[in-house]
């Protein structure tokens, strides 16, 4: 229980309950004319006279308990028995939650909340009562009008538990504010400070310090239901800027609200969109909004457009940030402030910035602008809380129909983006939809280029894929054979028709074919034999010969429903590629994440008969002035140590593939920059020009070189091969190997061998070093290798 008012309370003035100004009144009324108006009067007076402290003032709660049937007669009037199970209505002490005197209505209300319920003031952070008091002071003892009023709510829940909201209004006929020794004497320049630093609360303590000021008496709470108001904003919220943009009247009906909100009939509204990746404000593409800050610019540097504190306040804290007076901020800056000289130049006098955010992340930046000074402050950007729920709706609806559109652009003019370079053809995506907002005839989206960016390319490649995918349909096609053969053979013992000793012999044809003279075009030649003749005869002998049918019966059984054909050792190859290709593709995804961190670049990868990968890193990628070659190195580095992991991944997993495959992989090596261009026409970045193009054509025929002199190829199972082209590269990787080889991840066996000529290319060399394969086992002995090669891995396998 509350002993003393002013325990504590931290306000500008010290707090006394007094009947002073409501008695005040009476005096008034005990000369009416109605005898019953004076009668009641004087019997209020005659209470004056005999407890003198209800007048005077006190902050001890005692005294309410010790005066509450002469309190109660005081405030007859005032809350009326008739009404009091009407009207939710208090008498309390101003910035205080304490009540002495309420309505039985409210009293219910607060009832049906529980005992554990506490009454709180929803929308008022602690220091805002301080300044609310220091406002008041402002107004009451210094005649200048701050403007701080703001709705005030209660939250209570009802008998349901629904959460009832109320809207409070103060009488505050019967206060009083006086001036104590301790109160300094305030100037103009005080206010003027006071106007610009709304959140600085140590500059109000200083101005007013607490308990400076005395405030005598008491208000009166008139409050009211307003859930119904608050569920249809929220609506509003949900609902408002829908099609509103595409009105003409739109910006007009905009300023009106902020004109009757803030009280201001010059106020002028500007709107900017901000850009994260680019760190700019950029104007909205609707003629009808226009930016006091961008004036006539399409879009402006964040840190070109604002000081450091604006910008912090703004970008960085997204706070309210507001001007006061132009001309002695221009002054004050020396016009060195870049958004106070755009303003000035504008005629503009203040100015409120408010920051549009979510979650954190500022979105836009809401201009208010006046002509006329002090007339916007950082005291009144404070009512903008109120409706800045209905402007991040409008915004959040708006920004996300502009991605949509830009989206749509990109999808349409590309392809999937990476996000390294999304940002790039997002800013082309922006300029086209800007072509076609100012009716620009065929507009075109730009050219996507990326210069002075360092390759790396590398793959994993299934070695002898065609050799084990002929296989394996020579399997098939072998097995169907033999079944076909078997059945015309069972029906020539039955009928001896020339027909079945035809389809005998071709049979052997290719059967003979399959082991001796396998083509190209074998397989599509013997899989129309099987669709034409074959499946012709079957179904023939299905419906007039029964002594065939379960026989017939038995080969469609083994048939592929789909392909039509026999699909056995084919389907075990076709599954172990799929296979090793997700699996190296989820290993090398989960390692771009880590990459992705160290240093922002370019990625893709392509699944063939194994994975490729290529990269671009450099400073026009990232836009960051931050790019080094210790990057492009670090790049390198990390790349060999991925197909390493790789390596030894596939080959922990190869015992779990329908067919056991060999892998091998290869690094290449470009040590020059060059330029990379997105083709639209084929939805992939390509490099840009004649010259570059010697890279790509190294990249699609490397794999299959030979060592000069021999018709080994470069590539091979169980070794890393690096190709190059300069002295250069090679001892940068021959420190790469050295490096490895410390951490047991590379063997001692290191070849540096000259590839065979390619077309249009000569003078490329090799590293290749043998990879040590690390067994994948939480289960090890102790007698156990830890790494090994990959002969040592083959006969692991075997054993």
């Amino acid at each position: 229980m509350i002993q003393d008012l002013n325990d504590n309370i931290n306000l500008p003035f010290s707090l006394q309950i007094s009947f002073n100004k409501l008695i005040e009144r009476y005096e008034e009324l005990a000369n009416s004319s109605d005898p019953f108006i004076a009668a009641k009067a004087n019997r209020v007076l005659e209470i004056r006279n005999l407890y003198p402290i209800l007048s005077e003032g006190f902050s001890k709660t005692s005294v309410l308990k010790k005066h509450e049937k002469e309190i109660e007669i005081l405030l007859q009037d005032s809350f009326s028995e008739v009404l009091s199970l009407n009207e939710i209505k208090t008498a309390s002490v101003p910035y205080h939650n304490f009540i002495f005197n309420a309505s039985k209505r409210f009293e219910n209300i607060i009832k049906t909340a529980g005992p554990d319920f506490q009454l709180v003031i929803k929308n008022m952070p602690e220091n805002d009562w301080y300044i609310l008091g220091c406002t008041i002071i402002m107004s009451l003892c210094y005649k200048f009008n701050a403007n701080f009023r703001r709705p005030l709510y209660y939250e209570i829940p009802d008998a349901n538990g629904i959460v009832r909201t109320y809207k409070i209004l103060y009488n505050a006929d019967f206060m009083e504010i006086v001036a104590t020794d301790k109160a300094p004497k305030l100037t103009e320049e005080d206010f003027e400070e006071l106007l610009d630093n709304f959140d600085n609360i140590e500059i109000w303590k200083e101005k007013f310090p607490p308990n400076s000021y005395l405030s005598k008496g008491f208000v009166i709470s008139n409050i009211f239901d307003v859930t119904d108001d608050q569920a249809i904003s929220s609506i509003k919220t949900t609902l408002i800027g829908n099609n509103k943009r595409k009105d003409e009247g739109f910006m007009g009906d905009f300023q009106k609200v902020f004109r009757s909100l803030l009280n201001i009939t010059d106020l002028e509204v500007g709107f900017s969109i901000y850009n994260k990746e680019e760190d700019t404000l950029m104007k909205v593409h609707d003629s009808s909004i226009s930016s006091y800050l961008l004036k006539a610019k399409e879009e402006f540097k964040c840190d070109n457009l604002f000081c450091h504190y604006s910008y912090d306040k703004i970008i960085k804290e997204k706070t309210n940030f507001a001007i006061s007076d132009v001309d002695r901020s221009f002054k004050k800056s020396k016009g060195q402030a870049p958004q106070v000289k755009i303003l000035k130049q504008q005629g503009v006098k203040s100015a409120i910035f408010a920051p549009i955010a979510e979650n954190g992340e500022l979105l836009a930046v809401l201009e208010l602008v006046s002509k006329t000074p002090k007339a916007l402050n950082s005291i009144n950007s404070n009512k903008l809380v109120d409706v800045m729920p209905f402007i991040l709706s409008a915004v959040k609806r708006s920004k996300r129909d502009e991605e949509n559109l830009i989206q749509a652009i990109i999808q349409r003019e590309c392809t999937s983006i990476h996000p390294s370079v999304k940002w790039k053809f997002e800013n082309a995506a922006r300029k086209f939809m800007q072509e076609e907002y100012d009716g620009t005839d065929n507009p075109t989206f730009n050219r996507i280029t990326f210069s002075n960016v360092y390759p790396l390319f590398g793959q994993i490649d299934v070695k002898g894929s065609s050799d084990a995918r002929n296989n394996a349909t020579q399997k098939d096609l072998s097995l169907q054979l033999k079944m076909v053969e078997r059945i015309i053979k069972q029906a020539f013992k039955t009928e001896k028709l020339p027909i079945f000793e035809q389809l005998l012999f071709q049979i052997k044809i290719y059967k003979k074919a399959l082991k001796t003279d396998f083509k190209v075009d074998s397989e599509q030649i013997i899989t129309q034999f099987f669709k034409n003749e074959i499946e012709t005869f079957f179904k023939f002998q299905l419906r007039t010969k029964t002594y065939l049918t379960e026989d017939i019966e038995d080969y469609y059984s083994k048939i592929d429903e789909d392909l039509d054909v026999l699909y056995y050792y084919r389907k075990n190859y076709d599954d172990t590629i799929s296979l090793i290709n997700k699996n190296m593709s989820s290993l090398l995804d989960k390692k771009q994440i880590n990459a992705q961190v160290m240093y922002p670049h370019f990625f893709e990868r392509f699944k063939t008969d194994g994975v490729e990968h290529n990269m671009y890193i450099g400073e026009s990628i990232t836009k960051e002035d931050s790019f080094s070659e210790i990057y492009l190195y670090n790049l390198r580095l990390w790349q060999m140590q991925v197909m390493i992991d790789m390596e030894i991944a596939f080959y922990n997993k190869q015992h779990k593939y329908p067919i056991a495959l060999d892998v091998a992989s290869m690094i290449l090596v470009f040590n020059q920059p060059l330029s990379i261009r997105f083709r639209t026409d084929e939805k992939h970045f390509d490099v840009d020009g004649t010259y570059n193009a010697r890279y790509e054509v190294v990249k699609k025929r490397v794999d299959k070189a030979n060592i000069k002199g021999t018709t080994e190829r470069i590539t091979t199972k169980g070794k890393l091969t690096i190709v190059y082209s300069q002295k250069e590269d090679e001892l940068e990787y021959l420190q790469y190997i050295n490096f490895l080889q410390s951490k047991r991840k590379l063997g001692d066996e290191v070849e540096i061998l000259d590839l065979e000529d390619l077309q249009g290319v000569t003078g490329l060399k090799a590293l290749r070093v043998n990879i040590l394969y690390q067994k994948q086992s939480k289960e090890k002995q102790s007698s156990e290798k830890e790494y090994y090669t990959y002969n040592d891995l083959m006969e692991q396998i075997k054993s």
